[in-house]
């Protein structure tokens, strides 16, 4: 009876094994689907509307989990530890929280907001593979050793504005390793989306991308420079001393320690892939506006 008993188990334990592993199978299935459904138009729309894709194109078509809510306070958020972006469901086709929505159907806004998101997954990708050499990962490699180099020269001590709206108050802060990494990856984030809204933005003036140079350049490059100039290429970080916390739950930097012109011209040639004539014009154009005296030329990749 004993040995009934324990046959009977053991070839329960073989069925719900199987069983579990088919369910598994199926259920990974609708998954990989709706990844490509998301991912694949994604690149697809992008160039259609030429829109940036170079550091796209270096990330897997899985490393991203989408998911929509309904967000109040804020647009939407990237969780690294996760790799999941957390998107606010008027993003998804329909509003119904499945899949991303066509770019197409965005508005420059919104196009903002996800590209500022992208380039957070992108960044999250290369520190957690270290960015094994490639040929499309050649400049992801040059990106993150001038990431690391400019977090400890321009984002190990910053200026904040305690009060947001107060630009000319400003006070000093140390931060820490992962409070100075945060700070770097928001203030490049925003950089990116205010790429993306202008290049959308004189496409419709012009039919003619940025990215490839062109007419266009006259009328981006005077933007950038007012941009520099208004210091809009601010991030934040999340404090990690509770007690500066319940003070406030973010602190932004303040203009002097807003993006240098340096870091943009990197981000423009290694991340957007824009054309070499068109960085070199950008530099040359700006004049001493947002330099800085971290990043050696030698660092630039052509």
């Amino acid at each position: 009876m004993q040995c009934v008993t324990i046959r009977f188990l053991l070839l329960w334990c073989c069925w719900w094994v199987s069983v579990a592993f088919v369910e598994a199978a199926i259920s990974s299935h609708p998954d990989r689907e709706r990844v490509n459904q998301s991912w694949v138009p994604l690149l697809v729309e992008a160039e259609r509307l030429h829109l940036p894709t170079k550091f796209l194109r270096v990330l897997p078509p899985d490393f991203i989990q989408f998911e929509f809510d309904e967000l109040r306070t804020y647009a939407a958020e990237y969780h690294p530890g996760e790799h999941r972006m957390l998107l606010n469901r008027s993003l998804s086709l329909n509003a119904a929280g499945r899949v991303l929505k066509p770019l197409g159907r965005m508005t420059h806004k919104e196009l903002e907001v996800l590209y500022h998101e992208l380039f957070h997954g992108y960044m999250d990708y290369l520190m957690v593979r270290g960015v094994s050499l490639g040929e499309l990962e050649r400049s992801s490699q040059a990106l993150l050793r001038v990431a690391k180099e400019q977090q400890i020269c321009r984002y190990g001590e910053v200026m904040i504005t305690p009060i947001v709206q107060r630009m000319d108050e400003v006070e000093s802060r140390y931060l820490t390793e992962a409070e100075s990494w945060e700070a770097l990856n928001e203030t490049w984030a925003v950089f990116v989306g205010w790429v993306v809204w202008n290049q959308l933005e004189l496409l419709q003036l012009t039919r003619k991308s940025t990215f490839l140079g062109g007419q266009d350049a006259r009328q981006w490059i005077p933007r950038l420079k007012r941009a520099f100039e208004q210091g809009e290429f601010r991030g934040y970080y999340v404090p990690e001393e509770p007690s500066e916390r319940r003070l406030a739950q973010k602190r932004y930097l303040a203009k002097s320690s807003q993006l240098s012109l340096e870091e943009a011209l990197v981000i423009m040639e290694q991340a957007f892939g824009f054309s070499n004539d068109f960085v070199k014009m950008a530099d040359a154009s700006l004049g001493p506006t947002g330099r800085s005296t971290c990043l050696p030329e030698k660092e630039r990749v052509n």
